[in-house]
């Protein structure tokens, strides 16, 4: 009988309740929840079956296999580093930290230390996205041209403020820093093309909100080639009225065409020369899981972070596991933020990205 893995959850917010649910969907068991209080650690523990509220340092000390950090992004760095010197595999929120060189300190402790460690990006998880992952590597002419938008409207309203709009605590980039990493590694995921250098140009709907002068972005326009010699475009924003979480893209190639809408993610549309097909999500195709929904048994968002949580317990068991976003993975979109930042403040040239 396998192990049910024993798990901590640190932080107490939105995300800190998707990942207590997917630690019990994964089969493993929340041990210990911390808070930013000790009303806001009961608060989650009461809602998940046999926890308990604690400290954080009581969660280092325990023996929980992995740590959970869904705490505001600056604390990031300094919870996953201890959880790793203390033993623990570590699914740390993105991103990974505020900066490139936290991110590599992260990456290679990680390394070191021989330790699980991932990063939710859960949408690799779609299996119609995986679909396209399958189909675009069977052969042929790739995608040469990769485009697409991630939109949200949750700061459409003037008035809307969170801990993510601060760049002390949210880091320098908040719209590219929290969704726009998610449409690049599901693109350099699906594709297997990497960003090799990209010009950016940022903007904000609302300088100011509630009164206080923001400095983070709440959309812009990336363009971008890889190194495949493809061209790319992404266009992200948290403030689009009416797009609740539009993930979409299309890459699109001489051959085939391949499109996917987060927000209708049953189906994946492709193209062709001769005739377009739209392929419904079966786990019969190519790229589904063998435990995946059947067919017609919508897969959505809880789902995708599952199924991400399972492969982590898995690679904790010691099973191979395809395409498990690990802490690399988060040092790589910490490097994009950066190469973003960079081009954003001087968009004279293209900002190289470093490998």
């Amino acid at each position: 009988m396998t192990q049910q893995i024993q798990a901590a959850v640190v932080g107490t917010g939105f995300m800190g309740s998707v990942h207590a649910r997917a630690v019990t969907a994964a089969g493993g068991r929340v041990r210990w929840v911390a808070g930013s209080s000790p009303a806001r650690a009961r608060g989650l523990a009461g809602a998940s079956p046999g926890a308990e509220p604690a400290t954080f340092q009581q969660v280092l000390d325990s023996g929980v296999d992995v740590v959970h950090i869904c705490t505001p992004n600056h604390l990031h760095h300094d919870m996953a580093r201890r959880a790793l010197e203390a033993g623990k595999h570590v699914v740390c929120e993105k991103p990974l930290a505020l900066s490139v060189k936290e991110a590599a300190d992260l990456a290679g402790l990680a390394a070191r230390a021989g330790r699980v460690a991932t990063v939710p990006f859960v949408y690799r998880y779609y299996a119609s996205a995986r679909l396209a992952r399958s189909m675009i590597s069977a052969g042929g002419r790739g995608p040469w041209l990769l485009h697409g938008s991630y939109l949200q409207d949750w700061l459409a309203d003037p008035e809307a403020y969170d801990w993510r709009v601060d760049g002390a605590r949210g880091g320098d980039s908040r719209a590219f820093g929290d969704i726009g990493i998610h449409w690049c590694d599901l693109m350099e995921f699906v594709t297997g093309q990497r960003i090799t250098a990209l010009r950016a140009v940022l903007g904000s709907a609302h300088p100011v909100r509630g009164g206080r002068p923001v400095t983070t972005e709440d959309g812009g326009v990336i363009s971008f080639r890889t190194d495949a010699g493809a061209l790319g475009s992404l266009v992200i924003s948290q403030a689009s009225a009416g797009r609740k979480n539009r993930l979409w893209f299309s890459f699109d190639g001489p051959d085939a065409s391949y499109v996917f809408d987060q927000e209708r993610p049953e189906s994946l549309w492709v193209g062709g020369r001769d005739a377009n097909r739209v392929l419904l999500r079966d786990p019969a195709h190519a790229g589904g899981r063998a435990d995946a929904l059947p067919a017609g048994h919508p897969q959505g968002y809880h789902e995708c972070f599952a199924d991400f949580v399972a492969d982590t317990y898995a690679a904790v068991r010691g099973e191979a596991v395809d395409g498990l976003p690990g802490f690399d993975a988060g040092l790589r979109a910490a490097r994009l933020t950066q190469a973003v930042l960079d081009s954003a403040a001087d968009t004279t040239d293209w900002t190289e990205v470093p490998a």
